[in-house]
């Protein structure tokens, strides 16, 4: 979630197009916009870290519209192998949770807490996110992201892979957002990004190893959609 915590990429080096990609995140304008830019999307770990991502408990906003795709697709039918495999597994509360983990991630992102980072993504992707942050810190910089509001979250895409940690699920989900998204530099000037709210599409990519105890859906890649 494949290495996709709005702000980052071209094809440079791996360090600069990510801390690239953080930036172009930024680089609003008036009406819709695309998110996050590509990060690399790194082979599953062997072992999944510690802590949940997906809060199975959270309650779902009244305002946020959850697309999942009919058990008659080929998504849906390995959405199907996924609950057959993970009784604890919904759709429904998996995209519940995919909004949580959305708003924790882009407010970490803004304010530099590596800590919720290590939480909610896997180490490839947050090693990512951190030389971004290390990035925009070295010249000075701040970001500002406020999520004013998410319209939609749906899941895109589904995959099964055997690995030998064991089968790695991942899912691939698109969020439309409305934010208010910049970066300022030392003096407190805008560099990238407007104080307007603007439309955002995110394909956010979580990926868990399926039957491992303590493994969790955390996000692996994150791109504009």
């Amino acid at each position: 979630m494949d290495g996709s915590f709005g702000h980052f990429p071209v094809d440079i080096v791996v360090l600069a197009l990510i801390a690239a990609f953080l930036a172009l995140r930024l680089r609003s304008v008036l009406g819709k916009k695309a998110g996050f830019q590509p990060l690399p999307m790194p082979a599953p770990s062997a072992r999944p870290a510690p802590g949940p991502v997906i809060d199975a408990q959270a309650e779902p906003s009244p305002s946020v519209r959850f697309d999942i795709p009919a058990p008659a697709t080929r998504v849906g039918a390995v959405l199907a192998s996924i609950t057959q495999r993970d009784s604890t597994f919904s759709p429904q509360q998996f995209l519940v949770g995919v909004e949580g983990a959305f708003r924790q991630i882009v407010a970490a992102y803004a304010s530099g807490n590596r800590a919720v980072l290590r939480e909610r993504l896997t180490p490839a992707a947050a090693d990512a996110f951190e030389s971004a942050i290390t990035a925009r810190e070295s010249a000075g910089e701040t970001q500002r992201s406020e999520i004013r509001g998410i319209d939609s979250i749906a899941i895109e895409d589904v995959r099964l892979m055997d690995g030998a940690a064991g089968t790695v699920a991942s899912i691939d989900t698109r969020i439309v957002s409305d934010q208010i998204s910049l970066t300022l530099n030392a003096e407190g000037k805008p560099v990238t990004g407007t104080e307007s709210v603007t439309e955002f599409s995110d394909l956010w990519t979580f990926e868990r190893i399926l039957g491992v105890a303590g493994s969790t859906w955390r996000l692996a890649a994150a791109r504009s959609a």
